[in-house]
């Protein structure tokens, strides 16, 4: 490749994107030579953060390497001193009248944040808050797209209290503090003082630390269609879900199609049982992806015991509904150890539509297995109008 490529001259020169990604450290010195005056989408992931006066050295010459540079994208990147300052001159100096993606996994000086901060084109931003520092002034009338990374308590959020973001639809936090304390009644505080909170679709919050959030702050962001909260189990769970907050939850945001609450469902036991479950299929019939704590028996309990508790005060049985559930993940939830074929019967009864079962305890295979087949004899069926003979 080096030696097709003319002195001085890009090796792709009509390349519009660049986009690496799995990216080693080793492509780091060679990501210039892909780089012309028309690549305008740079998204490079690496595997690792790569050594920080190397990437640094890359940064800073993209806005000559590429003058008209519209999306870039740079994660992760190392946390030191000479990848912020990198990442500051790169954008001080890059065309900000084209630029509309800024994703770079790096925080910047006050100066670059004020300036970044105040960009009418923007439309997709990456803020990383390392330190106390004075807050931006907020102005993003354009932005669709935020990603908020920090590392100490959240008194930032007060930056965007009553600015215009009548455009966002996305957001997304990632927390590395030692104390995340009560950010989502902060938040809710602050997204109802701006026009965000009538359009926002997405919202995810993760960290690797044990949380137990006051899910009710949420329930004003009605239009939601996408619900992701991961936090950590392995220090012991920290969900305290209920069956209450999960049927407030369905009833605020009848449009979820994705919904998550915790990294991964865990062993330990769980208040939500099969009527939350019932709940979000009778009110999110466009819910897609699960991903909860539940109680696995409440299955059980559903169709051998007693029937299951109605949704509403007209309802006395256990309701089939449309929901259009393909994908539910039960992590490492302990499988019913009784009456799997009911288990089977109560989750398909509730969401007809199911396909997979995303599972570590191994009792959960039989169920999945045995969805898995009735999806492949139930496509049988709906194709085969024109088979005249069938041996078996």
């Amino acid at each position: 490749m080096l030696q097709l490529r003319i002195l001085d001259e890009p090796l792709l020169p009509n390349l519009k994107t660049l986009e690496l990604t799995e990216a080693t450290a080793d492509i780091v010195p060679f990501i210039p030579l892909f780089l012309s005056n028309g690549t305008t989408h740079i998204d490079i992931q690496f595997i690792a953060s790569p050594p920080a006066v190397m990437i640094a050295s890359v940064i800073i010459r993209l806005p000559k390497l590429c003058p008209n540079m519209q999306n870039i994208t740079l994660r992760p990147l190392p946390d030191h001193p000479t990848v912020i300052n990198a990442a500051s001159e790169m954008l001080l100096t890059c065309n900000l009248d084209t630029l509309r993606f800024f994703l770079v996994d790096s925080a910047l000086t006050e100066e670059a944040n004020q300036v970044v901060c105040q960009l009418h084109n923007l439309r997709g931003l990456w803020l990383v808050f390392r330190e106390h520092a004075p807050p931006p002034v907020v102005s993003l009338q354009s932005l669709t797209e935020l990603d908020i990374e920090y590392h100490h308590d959240h008194d930032w959020l007060q930056a965007f209290r009553g600015t215009t973001l009548s455009k966002l639809t996305g957001i997304a936090f990632n927390a590395n503090c030692g104390q995340i304390g009560d950010f989502l009644e902060a938040f809710e505080s602050v997204a109802l003082a701006t026009s965000a909170s009538a359009t926002l679709l997405k919202f995810e919050f993760y960290t690797f630390r044990s949380w137990n959030p006051h899910y009710y702050s949420l329930l004003s962001f009605k239009q939601l269609k996408t619900l992701l909260i991961g936090f950590s189990c392995d220090d012991g769970c920290s969900s305290r879900l209920d069956d209450e907050i999960v049927i407030a939850l369905a009833q605020a945001i009848p449009g979820l199609e994705t919904l998550q609450l915790g990294n991964k469902p865990c062993q330990a036991p769980s208040n939500v049982t099969i009527q939350g479950l019932i709940a979000l299929a009778h009110h999110c019939v466009g819910l897609t992806r699960l991903s909860i704590h539940f109680r696995a028996e409440s299955l059980i309990v559903a169709v051998v015991n007693v029937p299951a508790p109605p949704v509403s005060g007209s309802e006395s049985h256990l309701p089939r509904g449309n929901c259009a559930l393909t994908s539910l993940e039960v992590g490492k939830i302990p499988a019913p150890d009784q009456y799997p074929i009911e288990a089977f019967l109560t989750l398909l009864h509730i969401f007809p539509h199911l396909l997979e079962i995303d599972y570590v305890d191994i009792g959960w295979k039989w169920i999945a297995d045995t969805i898995a087949l009735s999806n492949r004899i139930g496509s049988f069926v709906h194709h085969s109008g024109k088979v005249r003979s069938l041996h078996l």
